[in-house]
């Protein structure tokens, strides 16, 4: 935990990425509600709007495989918390089905960029000793936001009455979160790139231990 405090690239990152689980779980959530009081699609809907998001996921999944090495996932990592937060508004918005599945997709696709990106990015910077920790916290941020934005989400909904609303606020929050990240990229990414170093000159010493030959016995 300390070391993802002192760190600012990691801690930047865990930050987005709480808010970023805060605010993805209202329009989850309160999906049943467009699915039937809004969208009036019934059960059949709810499990198409569902699958989108789903098959977005898959998409921002397959999209992470083509990728090599770590450089440039913060600039995805920025644009796709605010591309989320951007269909999470439009999704709200609409009144038409299939239009309201259309913005699902690439919100799903998005999601999973971010979190794909994040994850590795977090892996890439920690030091062998520190990973297995320093994914919990990472699993944490993401598991321990979630439920507070389930509760603040559907209170929210209930006194206000308008569960778009809700979620379009949610959207807002994302796209907000993302620009200090994005400001902040250049400092972050010498940061970064240090980090990185560490990391590779760490592993290549490891490396050369385990690949040298036995010293000979006097």
């Amino acid at each position: 935990i300390c070391f993802c405090a002192r760190t600012p690239p990691v801690r930047a990152l865990l930050i987005l990425i709480g808010l970023t689980s805060f605010g993805s779980v209202p329009f989850m959530r309160l999906m049943p509600i467009f699915a039937g009081q809004i969208l009036h699609s019934g059960a059949r809907g709810l499990g198409i709007l569902m699958g989108a998001a789903g098959g977005g996921a898959l998409i921002g999944a397959l999209i992470l495989t083509t990728r090599h090495d770590v450089e440039g996932l913060d600039v995805w990592i920025a644009i796709s918390s605010a591309t989320f937060g951007l269909f999470q508004v439009l999704f709200a918005a609409t009144h038409h089905f299939w239009l309201a599945v259309a913005w699902l997709v690439p919100s799903g696709t998005a999601l999973m960029i971010q979190m794909g990106s994040t994850n590795t990015l977090i892996q890439s910077m920690v030091p062998d000793g520190l990973r297995g920790r320093a994914m919990s916290v990472y699993s944490m941020t993401i598991m321990g936001t979630a439920p507070i934005g389930s509760l603040l989400a559907g209170a929210l909904a209930h006194v206000l009455h308008n569960a778009p609303l809700t979620v379009a606020g949610s959207g807002v929050l994302c796209m907000i979160g993302a620009i200090p990240f994005a400001l902040d990229l250049p400092r972050f990414r010498v940061q970064e790139t240090q980090l990185l170093a560490e990391r590779l000159a760490e592993s290549a010493a490891l490396t050369a231990l385990a690949t040298s030959p036995a010293s000979p016995r006097p």
